[in-house]
């Protein structure tokens, strides 16, 4: 560990962002193929309305990655300030005390919404076609809800303690797996999207099991103490004022997808909520590239930032920003020049090939500038700026986009719902912008 630190405190800026980038944005593209996986083996091996159904679990979905993140990414983030801060009997609390609350958050969590699960997919747009579907998926994830927490939420301290390609391989084992289970249970034992389901969850358990494996070795420079098993309060609530900014993040994409539920039900019917499940898919995987390379830049700049190099902190962050755009750029072109083929991969519904076709160039505008607005807002959550995250985080979901998915179908009907994105993207884009810089202009002296 002690190369890994001297790296961090005086290597390269471009070379170590690419060490760490590189691992995790394979891992969080591999995290993002799982929704894409299961849109694809659902839409060709179950039909257009079993579509709809997955779309409906979105919501509830998000919700439960929302308080995955608010403990896996702010004891993360953390861990790599006090790793830089040379306290490592405090990280290795901070991984124990992670470890706790991913229990106890996601058994309650799957417990409250296994109860409530019918009135609350009614809640969300679902109606007596796409009920049965989204039900039937959702018990199957809940269940392993509490694997899929252990999961991230400690795959993330992996990441910030050193470990950047074993992180990698924690999420490309699940990924692997779920690969070559969902079509056996899918075209094989026709269990339809319970079969989706099952192996998402089976794919989950065996990731976990291997991150965990990692932390009980007594080889890795932060492991489980039998000391650290008790919940420190104090410890608990700094993990949360970090972890706040993702989990808003996550909790208004969330309350976002109802009300585009709400209005896709209104103006195009259960074909338009196919189709947004496709194209929020398709956005998802782009931000998680770039969310990727912000988990890479996470660890370098709370490191720097805790032993007070503030050049390579800035540093550290431009080149982000660079490389995300570039990134963002790519797939806003692919997006815009073959939309129609992307939609073919998971759907063979000549009806709702065309509307996602329209809804992509719709959708993804402004994708290329996409970019800049998730690497600053995680920026700032890595130098424990949380008041600054979490409204960057809440600006674009709550501030832009909820009026927009609510006003613009009034005047543009369906093609107002889609514009609803790129729209919110570029306002929080103009005010991300003028944050950081008034941020920058006080807080740091750029060299």
């Amino acid at each position: 560990m002690d190369d890994r630190t001297e790296q961090l405190e005086h290597g390269n800026i471009g070379k170590l962002l690419f060490t760490f980038a590189l691992p995790a944005i394979i891992a969080t593209t591999a995290t993002s193929c799982y929704n894409i996986i299961d849109r694809m083996f659902i839409g060709n091996g179950v039909g257009p309305i079993a579509l709809a159904g997955l779309g409906l679990t979105l919501p509830l979905m998000n919700l439960a990655t929302a308080f995955g993140t608010l403990v896996g990414a702010g004891s993360g983030a953390l861990v790599s300030i006090r790793i830089g801060e040379k306290r490592q009997a405090e990280a290795t609390q901070i991984l124990c005390n992670a470890l706790l609350l991913n229990i106890v958050i996601s058994v309650l969590f799957s417990l409250i919404t296994l109860v409530f699960l019918n009135p609350i997919l009614i809640l969300f747009g679902a109606d007596a076609e796409t009920l049965p579907y989204a039900r039937d998926f959702l018990q199957i994830i809940l269940l392993g809800n509490i694997f899929t927490h252990i999961l991230f939420g400690l795959n993330s301290i992996m990441r910030a303690s050193g470990y950047p390609v074993k992180a990698m391989l924690s999420i490309l084992i699940t990924v692997v797996c779920n690969v070559i289970l969902a079509p056996i249970f899918i075209f094989v034992l026709h269990w339809g999207i319970r079969g989706a389901a099952t192996a998402t969850v089976i794919s989950q358990f065996i990731g976990m099991c291997w991150v965990l494996a990692h932390f009980i070795r007594k080889k890795s420079y932060i492991h489980f103490e039998k000391s650290g098993m008790h919940v420190d309060f104090k410890l608990v609530g700094e993990v949360f004022a970090i972890g706040l900014s993702p989990f808003f993040i996550h909790t208004c994409t969330s309350i976002v997808t109802i009300f585009m539920n709400w209005r896709l039900k209104d103006y195009g019917g259960n074909m338009a909520i196919a189709t947004y499940g496709i194209v929020a898919a398709i956005q998802s995987l782009v931000v998680t590239m770039v969310l990727g390379m912000t988990h890479g830049m996470q660890p370098i700049v709370g490191f720097n930032y805790g032993a007070g190099h503030r050049d390579r902190v800035i540093k550290t962050y431009r080149l982000t920003v660079l490389c995300a755009t570039v990134v963002c750029t790519l797939c806003f072109a692919a997006v815009e020049l073959f939309p129609t083929a992307i939609a073919d991969a998971f759907t063979d519904d000549a009806s709702v090939i065309e509307h996602t076709a329209v809804a992509l160039r719709l959708c993804c505008a402004m994708m290329f500038i996409v970019g800049f607005q998730v690497v600053t807002s995680n920026f700032f959550q890595a130098i424990d700026k949380a008041k600054i995250s979490i409204f960057l985080a809440l600006s674009r979901q709550i501030i832009f986009l909820l009026p927009f998915i609510w006003l613009l179908p009034l005047s543009f009907d369906l093609t107002g719902a889609w514009c609803a994105t790129p729209a919110a993207d570029f306002c929080a884009c103009a005010v991300t912008a003028f944050i950081l810089w008034r941020f920058l202009k006080r807080a740091i002296v750029v060299r």
